[in-house]
Parts: C-alpha cells; sequence; structure tokens
C-alpha cells in the first residue's frame, strides 16, 4: 500500500471542517501543527513588529494514494482555497515509506477496494 502525504496550511478557525471533510473522504487520522504564521502575496500587517494576521494551522494527513486526489479537492471545496485569496494552501507529495500505519491498512484496503 502507497501513501501520500497531504498538507494544508489553513487558518485556525477552519481546521475542525478541514479535518471532518477529510474523514469523510477517506483520510484516517491526521497532524495539527498549531501556531503557525503564513504569508501570500502581500506582506503580513505588523503592529509595533507584532504580526497583527490570522494564526494559521499545519495540517499533516498521511493518506492512500488512491484516496488522496478525493481528499485533496475537498479540503479546496471546504476551504475555500481556489474562491478566497488567502484561505489556504494544500498540496500532497509522494511518500516512499510509512512505518506506524499497520493497524490502519485493513480499514484501508476495504475501502480502497470499494472506491476502486
Amino acid at each position: 500500500m502507497h501513501f501520500k502525504l497531504i498538507v494544508v496550511m489553513v487558518e485556525d478557525h477552519h481546521t475542525s471542517e478541514i479535518l471532518a471533510a477529510s474523514r469523510e473522504e477517506g483520510a484516517t487520522g491526521a497532524t495539527v501543527l498549531n501556531q503557525a504564521r503564513g504569508e501570500g502575496l502581500s506582506p503580513t500587517k505588523t503592529f509595533l513588529g507584532l504580526s497583527v494576521g490570522n494564526q494559521v494551522d499545519v495540517i499533516l494527513m498521511l493518506v492512500e494514494e488512491h484516496l488522496s486526489r478525493h481528499v485533496l479537492e475537498k479540503i479546496a471545496e471546504v476551504g475555500k482555497f481556489d474562491e478566497t485569496s488567502g484561505t489556504g494552501i494544500a498540496f500532497q507529495v509522494d511518500v516512499e515509506d510509512a512505518i506506524g500505519v499497520r493497524h490502519q491498512i485493513s480499514a484501508l484496503t476495504e475501502t480502497v477496494e470499494d472506491r476502486i
């Protein structure tokens, strides 16, 4: 079984809905890194050297390769990434090896077989 790493950077108040949508599409878990900062086309505003932008969460998900594109598209839809500038970004990266996911493989096998 092969996996993709989906990395999502999203404003922290959208994290819960992104996680829920990802699970609906087949993601089996995630790691959330809190209190990151991001900067897009325009630099973030500062006040006396302190950033006044929103906090960003970084979400990391290992997703089975046959499900990953569906998860990525659902994240973009729920987060409105392509509709509104500055709402977030998501991308996927090939994973060569993964350890610690053996207990998820039996559940994933059924899910993947049903979808392909």
